[in-house]
């Protein structure tokens, strides 16, 4: 059986197009658009997050020692950009592909009118036949301000575009239940439900070049499934690995998705970094958001407003032991919210279209 997503999102990590001097593995990369060009020939619609700017940037000029560690990332990134973009869209030329570039930074998810501007760029780029290649904007991201790394990245863009599936290449081949270097261990083929605590067998070994390890890998993928999107984990130092990925004929780590949810619900799922607001609310009330009835946050069930906040932020709902429920657009600000708390009859501080809870 295999796998027939008409959009689909592939995370290529930096430890898949770098070879282990630091430089990027043309060869690889070369390898890798053939693939992606036979996906689009398909008429599957192709958004690509590329990781390896820092890589191709090396392989340009040499930097001393003397600068400190993000100055170096920065100037890396700023010349590797041009080369990695360059080399894809020399790459997809040969297939009479469109390729362009779209960098991006935390702070355009924060921002529900930033957010919107950006999805619509993506969505006339896919009109008109274009492969977006996707990185983070490192020149001017800060650590604070980055992403946890790529697939984090991936995961917002996937479900921003309503993609059905996201495919996420590292250079493993896939999520492991032990050690993979121990010969006990095996690929989890397929991971379904909830709640699964990967951090007790999941080795927390970083990649030699990616910012992100498997454990991020596994959270972001399991709430990128929770919002109704596939997501594959496979690896993308093997041959033919994406058509083999689609076709359903690699070993590598499927999270099955569940349920949908709105794209608007998809883009608070996504924001509890952006979160700058905090109510706490009774047992009653959270009895109610987490059953199956659907509701709006009322003041009548709020204790305490924790942190301030405006009207239209996203807010932090947690329970009387400070344990996060879920994540909400704010209708009014922290100073009325105070004065509706434990009032009845008072206008809902989230909308139940704008409440998003915790799997």
């Amino acid at each position: 059986m295999s796998f027939n997503y008409r959009r689909v999102i592939i995370k290529i990590g930096s430890n898949v197009i770098t070879r282990p001097n630091g430089l990027p593995d043309t060869e690889r990369i070369a390898h890798l658009v053939d693939q992606i060009a036979a996906i689009k020939k398909q008429g599957k619609e192709v958004i690509l997050v590329s990781s390896g700017a820092v890589a191709s940037g090396r392989s340009l000029i040499s930097v001393t020692d003397k600068y400190d560690a993000v100055a170096t990332r920065q100037l890396l990134a700023s010349i590797g950009q041009v080369k990695l973009i360059n080399t894809y869209s020399h790459l997809f030329e040969k297939f009479d592909i469109l390729c362009s570039q779209v960098l991006v930074t935390k702070e355009d998810f924060r921002d529900r009118l930033h957010y919107l501007n950006m999805r619509n760029c993506l969505e006339i780029l896919l009109q008109h036949q274009v492969i977006p290649v996707i990185n983070e904007n490192d020149v001017v991201s800060v650590t604070e301000l980055m992403f946890t790394d790529n697939d984090e990245l991936a995961g917002l863009i996937a479900s921003m575009l309503n993609a059905e599936a996201l495919i996420v290449l590292s250079n493993v081949n896939g999520i492991y239940n032990g050690d993979p270097k121990l010969p006990g261990s095996s690929v989890i083929e397929d991971v379904t439900g909830e709640g699964i605590d990967f951090s007790s067998f999941v080795s927390t070994g970083r990649s030699q070049f990616g910012r992100g390890g498997m454990i991020t890998k596994s959270t972001i993928a399991q709430k990128t499934a929770q919002l109704g999107i596939a997501v594959h984990i496979a690896n993308g130092t093997t041959d033919n690995i994406l058509l083999d990925v689609l076709d359903n004929k690699a070993v590598h780590t499927r999270f099955v998705p569940t349920k949908k949810a709105s794209g608007k619900k998809k883009w608070i799922a996504h924001s509890e970094t952006a979160a700058t607001g905090m109510v706490q609310v009774n047992e009653g009330a959270k009895t109610v958001l987490v059953s199956s009835k659907a509701s709006s946050l009322l003041p009548v069930g709020i204790i305490k407003v924790l942190s301030d906040f405006k009207k239209g932020e996203i807010i932090k709902i947690v329970d009387e032991n400070n344990k996060l429920i879920g994540l909400g657009l704010a209708e009014y600000g922290s100073e009325k919210a105070r004065e509706f708390t434990g009032k009845k009859n008072q206008r809902a501080l989230v909308h139940y279209d704008y409440l998003y809870l915790q799997g």
